[in-house]
């Protein structure tokens, strides 16, 4: 199954897309390259890394115009790519940033806002939601997308749900003044498209989040896009917002990938705003949900959530990549009535839409994943190697 995902890795229109992406090669190391039609070429002599790559005054087309090396087919990375079968001294595909601080944008959507304020009033236990979501849907319905945050119509609204004792932390920054904008993950930390993701092991409710990632550099423009599966403990969170490092911030918990799009004169930010995402998840005992999530859908422009993660109050000096949040929260009964979604170790999750390619992984807990040791430290220590510093 992973390997027919794997085929629909490229965007549809990927000989006129400029991508960019990390493989690794044994010996070398986490190495830039870009898709030249067929082949995987090594970017390594234009920039030694991705965040330095996205802070060329325009990089797509520097990356168009670099003749580098040729490191192996394209189909031959993406099909190593895949763990359950991978070739150790063949070419891989890992999370195309590197340096980049790993930041999501939260609560984004009404869809995913109402189950998070169902999450929170059902204290994590998922025997409860059904019950919890009937109640908050008679009081605020189902149907907020024509609430502006921030405007005085959200502050009515507020006023309202707080005499009914319903107000609620995902509601403020759902459709308050202020966006809310986490850590997802540590630079580096992220897993790659065929990897293994994690969930913790003492999670019973949990579920992918199938994002799309702006790819933002130092100066805090937006140069490009990537898919993002930012997997959820609806439990830990729902038991309390304390837990929300607990609940996204777990070993290989965070998958981002296949390439960067570069925005170029083919694909830009309109195309990001008009884009549908599609998620798949296949589990191991032939349960089968799909679903999607639109951006057309979405409560703050992509770009303002860009200004509210950096600008005079916040700077990355790497640039950061944002996970601009979902509407897709799953209710799909799966091993009892009233219980919902949660994952099975050895589903897999396929995220897609056609301009961006699919990522795909395979659910396991962290603590059987391989630990992340791959740092700063060991990446500046292969490219001194190399002659890249």
């Amino acid at each position: 199954m992973m390997q027919s995902f794997l085929q629909a890795t490229l965007p549809a229109d990927a000989q006129q897309a400029t991508l960019v992406g990390r493989v690794w090669i044994e010996g070398q190391g986490a190495v830039l390259v870009r898709v030249a039609g067929d082949d995987v070429i090594d970017l390594s002599r234009l920039a030694p890394t991705c965040s330095a790559l996205l802070d060329l005054p325009d990089a797509a087309a520097a990356v168009r115009a670099h003749r580098g090396e040729r490191i192996a087919s394209v189909v031959e990375v993406i099909a190593n790519s895949n763990a359950d079968a991978r070739v150790e001294d063949s070419p891989w595909l890992l999370a195309p940033c590197d340096l980049q601080a790993i930041k999501a944008s939260g609560v984004t959507f009404v869809a995913s806002m109402l189950e998070r304020v169902i999450e929170e009033q059902a204290r994590g236990n998922p025997a409860l939601a059904e019950a919890v979501r009937k109640e908050v849907v008679a009081v605020i319905g189902d149907d907020l997308s024509k609430v502006r945050p921030g405007s005085e119509e959200a502050a009515r609204l507020k006023q309202v749900l707080l005499a009914k004792n319903l107000w609620s932390q995902y509601l403020e920054v759902g459709i308050g003044p202020d966006a809310e904008i986490f850590t997802k993950s540590q630079p580096l930390s992220a897993v790659g498209t065929g990897a293994e993701i994690g969930i913790h092991p003492n999670s019973a409710w949990n579920n992918p989040e199938p994002e799309i990632v702006l790819a933002v550099n130092s100066r805090g423009e937006t140069v490009g896009a990537t898919l993002g599966n930012d997997v959820n403990l609806r439990d830990f969170e729902g038991r309390s917002a304390l837990l929300l490092g607990k609940a996204k911030d777990n070993n290989a918990s965070c998958a981002i990938g296949p390439f960067i799009r570069l925005f170029d004169a083919h694909f830009g930010i309109e195309d990001v705003r008009a884009a549908d995402l599609g998620l798949k998840v296949l589990g191991p005992e032939g349960f089968e949900m799909t679903g999607s999530s639109s951006l057309k859908m979405i409560s703050r422009d992509p770009l303002e959530l860009v200004e509210h993660a950096i600008g005079p109050n916040h700077q990355y000096p790497d640039g950061l990549v944002l996970f601009l949040g979902t509407m897709f929260a799953p209710t799909q009964d799966r091993f009892a009535p009233g219980q919902g979604f949660t994952h099975a170790v050895g589903d897999i999750v396929a995220i897609s839409t056609p301009r961006l390619g699919t990522l795909a992984n395979r659910v396991n807990t962290s603590d059987r994943i391989a630990p992340w040791r791959y740092g700063a430290l060991a990446l500046m220590r292969d490219l001194a190697r190399r002659g890249l510093l």
